[in-house]
This record gives C-alpha cells, structure tokens and sequence, in this order.
C-alpha cells in the first residue's frame, strides 16, 4: 500500500469513529446565547514582599460553566484557575498537589526562567495522589506581561488542557506604569473550549479529533457564555486575552471598533499597531487597547472563521464532519462558516477623553545570527501503534532520551521553520524558557518587532525567527502548540549549554 493510500486509509478510518451522537447539552444552531451581567472575576494570587506562594490541587470537580453543571479538570476547583500576579525578581513557589487519575506537572508558558531542577522543568512526572514544590526566582530585569500556566506531562497534556487545566500567570512592570494604560480599564479573558456530554462530561476524541486537533462547540470566556464587558465614554478598555485552548484558533474582531495592539506573548511593543482583527492560535496571548469613541450601545466580539488547513481530511470525512452541528461536542461544521459571539462590549458613563500612548517599551534589536537551523514540521503517514498517524520535526518524533538541537549560551541563533505538513495544516510553534523575535515570513519581513513564544506556522509557509540564548543552561522542549500534535510526537529537545 502507497503511503497516500495508507494515509487516506487512516483518515477514513478515523472519520468512521465520528460517528457520535450531537448532545442535548447545547446552544441552538441559532448560537443565540444570554447576555452574562459581569465578566467573571478571578481568584486572584499576588506575591508580597517578593514571594508569591500559594498551593494548588489538581482534581476532577463538578462546577457551573456557562450556567450549566460541568464535570472539569480544575486548580483549586475553579476553571480558569487563579490568576497568579508576580514582579520582576520574586520568588514563585507553588505546592502542585495532583489529585487526577493520571499523571501531571507544570509548565510556566512563556516565562524566562531556568528549566532545570523543580523550575519550568517540563521533564517532571507527579504521579495521581503525589504533591511537589515548584520554586524559581524570576530574573530582575523579566519583562512584564501575559504568561499562563497548564500542564505539560507528555502524552497527557491536550487531555488535560482541553478539560479545563489552564491560568494566568501576570507580571507587572514597566508597562504597567505607562500613564495612558494605568489609566485604562483592565480586563483579563481566558479562551476555553469545551466537548460535554447530555451530562456535562467531557468527551473522548476519536482518531479524527485526535489528528486535526480536538476542538469543543462550547465556547467560554471566563468560563462564561458571552459575558458583559463595559467601557465608559471616551474611556480605554485593555483586553488581555489568552488563547487557552488547546486547538482552536480564535480570530477576534469587535464591531465597528478597531483593536490597538500594544503587547504580544514576551511583553510590550515598541508602539500600538492598529489592528481590524486579531489572530491566536493556541498558546499565543495578546494585550490590545479598545477606545470607547464610538455611539453608546452594545457591540459583540465575534470569533470570524478560519481555516487552519488539514482539509484534505475534512473532505475525506464527507458529512462525517457535520455530524456535531448544533451540539456541544467534538469537531463541528457550523463554526467553520458562522462568527461566534464570545462576548459583548457594553457602554457605561463616561469619562474626559483618553488618548492612546504613543510609545510604549522598545523592543531590542537582535544582531545578525551566526547559526541558522532549519526545523521541518509535518506529519508523518506511517502507520503506529494505537494512531493512525504521528507528528514530527524533521522526520523524528520525540524522544525523551534523545537531544535534538544543541545550543551556546549567550549566542543567538535564527531558525528557520518549515511547514510541510503534507494535509496543508497550520501548526504553532511553541520555544519554552527563551523569547524570540519573529523576522520574516515566506521571505516578508515583520512590520513591527516583538517578542513572542509561540508563533503560528501556516500551512506551506515558512517562518523565520531569531532566539537569543541567555542565562540559562539545561534542557528544555520546543512543540506544536495543538497539543495533540505535540502528544503524537511534534515535540523537540534543546540543550543549552554554557
């Protein structure tokens, strides 16, 4: 059998498994939903006199979502989690105990800090019934900004992220301090998407869900179903926005209001870029300013369409992709052709006119590399145990006893990442502990430097990024951030050594 065959084989096969019932535990195809009165605020964790402490369980917990019971996957029965808020050199200490049926750990995603010992350590293993100690000092000159935390165990991660596992780790600094945002509303919105069943359990993924990705039909902000968002008059709103699912892209757009982006994963840009619509693919963040100049009212921030490519697959499936409308499970079709209302934008009082700042942090400029590597991203068609397909870089896929790429300290080093995902599927691409600087894409360069730690991947495009390696030796993973991608085998080791 030809390896197009074969993987037509597999692909057919998994759509034969999609064959589920659509639940009753649902949103109308209409996706008409109640309008929540408040966002939802968060369990709040600050660190005091430079140590954030606190513990965290782990464990399966019956809780409301979206008005609905749900049984989820929580940190201290909440979903999001807490949102923990640290400074510049403070030390992080967080007891994990985990109360799961399956193993676990931390990752602290986006944060630069060390990788080794009980830190941003992605090897660790905490058995079901076992705690342990996390503890890192942030470096004093870490940038402020939008950092979260999920588990990272291999084989275990979009299961336990898709269940509901995922919360905001903030810093403040020096962009807090900015006249204009202190100035500024904040408001923090976490993305999730669910799979329940007619009882609020979450549903396993079949094979189909597995490869492209498993995504859910019940989308939250917040753990809430279109909550209220207010801006004053002349006031600024600033949206800091977590993409926390572990498949979906959310591409964000808010009626007759433009968003004014002023920092990306690693922290501030240089100045605000003005943006119709904002794209995040799993993993990314985004802190964007709304300007309340507009007639008072209410206005929807819509979820546009996108396609993130694997449709050879979808075409495969024939109605099999369908089969979910109007449901709150896996992997259905009216979401790919309908905006979704995540929340609403409601005007409230009014404030003497805000003005946008003009220069924000500057955004350092990385010298030339020395080193270019080039890092393929696809999917295999060989046939493995259990899965029909798995995902590699550069033909391998991960090996916990294997290091993929070696790396100095203190040297930079550009990558050159190459999607030649044979279906044409878009991948994220995620660098744990070191920020990087995106350069060009498909030759084109960047409009505006940032920092980031995870950047999307289309499908046949390729993507050059620049890393600087500092301060911290030992080993860490690089992955796709669809996190079933990353489970099935899109998953690499560096080493940095000093």
């Amino acid at each position: 059998m030809s390896k197009t065959n074969r993987r037509q084989f597999m692909i057919l096969a998994a759509a034969g498994a999609i064959a589920t019932s659509a639940t009753s535990w649902a949103i109308g195809k209409n996706n008409k939903t109640s309008l929540q009165t408040k966002a939802l605020s968060f369990k709040l964790h600050k660190s005091s006199n430079g140590l954030l402490e606190l513990d965290l369980e782990a464990s399966s917990t019956r809780i409301d979502l979206g008005g609905k019971p749900a049984n989820l996957l929580t940190y201290n029965g909440q979903v999001p989690a807490p949102r923990l808020e640290a400074k510049a050199g403070d030390t992080v200490r967080i007891r994990l105990t985990n109360n799961l049926s399956q193993p676990t750990n931390l990752h602290y995603h986006g944060l630069h800090v060390t990788p080794n010992g009980n830190a941003d350590n992605a090897f660790l293993d905490i058995p079901s019934g076992e705690s342990l100690t996390y503890e890192f000092t942030l470096p004093k000159n870490h940038p402020s900004g939008t950092f979260w935390y999920h588990p990272h165990r291999h084989k275990f991660v979009a299961e336990q992220v898709f269940g509901g596992l995922a919360g905001l780790f903030v810093i403040r600094g020096e962009l807090d301090e900015i006249p204009e945002l202190k100035a500024a509303k904040e408001e923090f919105l976490v993305l999730q998407d669910f799979a329940l069943d007619g009882n609020g359990r979450i549903q396993p993924p079949n094979q189909m869900a597995m490869m492209r990705g498993r995504e859910g039909q019940l989308m939250t902000v917040n753990g809430q179903i279109n909550p209220n968002l207010e801006i004053a008059k002349g006031g600024l709103l600033r949206l800091r926005i977590l993409n926390a699912s572990p498949s979906r892209f959310y591409r964000l757009a808010l009626e007759n209001h433009p968003f004014y982006l002023i920092a990306t994963d690693g922290g501030a840009i240089g100045a605000p870029v003005e943006l119709k619509e904002l794209l995040l693919s799993p993993g990314e963040r985004a802190e964007v300013l709304v300007r309340g100049d507009r007639e008072s009212g209410q206005y929807r921030l819509l979820n546009l369409p996108y396609d993130r490519g694997g449709m050879q697959m979808m075409g495969m499936m024939g109605d099999g992709g369908h089969m979910m409308d109007g449901g709150m499970g896996m992997m259905g079709g009216d979401t790919k052709t309908n905006p979704q209302v995540l929340a609403t934008l409601t005007y409230g009082g009014s404030v003497s006119l805000l003005p946008l700042p003009q220069q924000l942090i500057t955004v350092e400029e990385l010298p030339e590399p020395k080193t270019i590597r080039r890092i393929e991203l696809s999917m295999e068609e060989e046939m493995t145990p259990g899965m029909g397909m798995t995902f590699t870089f550069n033909g391998k896929a991960f090996d916990p006893n294997r290091v993929d790429t070696q790396v100095r300290l203190n040297t930079v080093e550009e990558w050159e990442l190459i999607n030649v995902d044979p279906d044409g599927m878009d991948h994220p691409f995620h660098l744990h502990i070191n920020p990087f600087q995106v350069v060009s894409r498909n030759g084109k360069p960047e409009p505006y430097r940032a920092w980031k730690d995870t950047v999307l991947v289309k499908g046949n495009e390729t993507v050059r990024i620049r890393i600087p390696f500092r301060d911290f030796t030992g080993k860490a993973v690089y992955h796709c951030h669809i996190l079933d991608h990353e489970d099935l085998g899109m998953m690499g080791i560096v080493e940095m050594k000093g």
